[in-house]
């Protein structure tokens, strides 16, 4: 589960309802903090996660000079979505959503999936490609996740299909300790507290988190569908990820062609693990395809 620094949106960035031929999608939106906008980004966040997962980056891009909007996806955190209805949350369903985000907001954008994330983004690219100007996938791999992780996820599903998502918050916090941030560029005294976590855990869809989950799980390789697409490709990680191995991340990069970064010190959400490196490369890389 990724721990965001804050649920507290810092100066410059602001909450609000994103409104789409879709529905309604509650957004971080954060504009450029400089005289010329270089462009903007759309950022998807992962399992469990949400857009506060981008809350230390937005600023840092702002300062490079990208507007940048942060969603919860359909059922997720703060966004609406059924609660028991598992068909809205199909992949495609999704990536349509993204689709209709990016129209919302501006294109062509420079779309960013995490983890969860990048597949969604994958999908809607290999959909229709024309809104977006790049794709980067943050700690998201060529097809499904790790044995181990699987393992995980089919705890959880099987959880939240006997337990309510209170009840399988609690479990949770009896199974492991809270997670502890990555990087000493965060300060601790700004780390989201467990109200906050199990706040954001309780906003999610559980029809949503065992549809998704079960993606994660089955995810196939579409690597060679995407580099045939040619959207200039972006794939980031830390040094360290069991989610996808990093020389899965490496080998996925050389197939597409990619652009690769590899944030040390950084595992699976080098966003909020090294936000200052890792807002570095993305507006590197936007700053060679505007």
């Amino acid at each position: 589960m990724s721990r965001p620094p804050s649920f507290v949106p810092p100066p410059g960035v602001r909450a609000h309802m994103l409104s789409t031929d879709r529905g309604e999608f509650a957004v971080l939106e954060a504009d450029a903090a400089t005289s010329r906008v270089r462009g903007t980004a759309l950022l998807l966040p992962g399992f469990t996660g949400s857009k506060e997962d981008f809350i230390v980056v937005q600023p840092l891009l702002a300062a490079a000079g990208y507007r940048t909007v942060a969603v919860d996806g359909r059922g997720q955190y703060e966004s609406p979505g059924s609660r028991d209805d598992e068909a809205p949350y199909a992949q495609a369903e999704l990536a349509r959503d993204v689709i209709a985000q990016a129209h919302a907001v501006a294109t062509p954008v420079h779309l960013l999936g995490h983890s969860l994330g990048g597949q969604i983004a994958r999908a809607a690219v290999l959909l229709d490609a024309s809104p977006f100007a790049s794709l980067t996938l943050m700690a998201s791999g060529p097809a499904q996740i790790s044995v181990s992780q699987q393992q995980r996820v089919k705890l959880l599903r099987d959880a939240l299909t006997v337990m309510d998502m209170a009840e399988v918050w609690d479990a949770i916090q009896a199974m492991e300790p809270p997670e502890e941030p990555g990087a000493a560029d965060i300060d601790e005294g700004l780390l989201a507290d467990g109200e906050d976590l199990r706040r954001r855990w309780l906003g999610n869809s559980p029809a949503q988190l065992l549809a998704t989950g079960r993606q994660l799980c089955e995810e196939p390789d579409r690597v060679a569908e995407l580099a045939a697409v040619g959207l200039p490709v972006h794939v980031l990680s830390g040094d360290r990820d069991d989610t996808w191995p990093i020389p899965l991340l490496d080998d996925m990069a050389a197939r597409l062609g990619a652009h690769r970064t590899v944030v040390p010190h950084a595992e699976h959400s080098p966003n909020t693990d090294r936000p200052e490196p890792t807002a570095q490369a993305l507006a590197a890389f936007w700053d060679r395809h505007p």
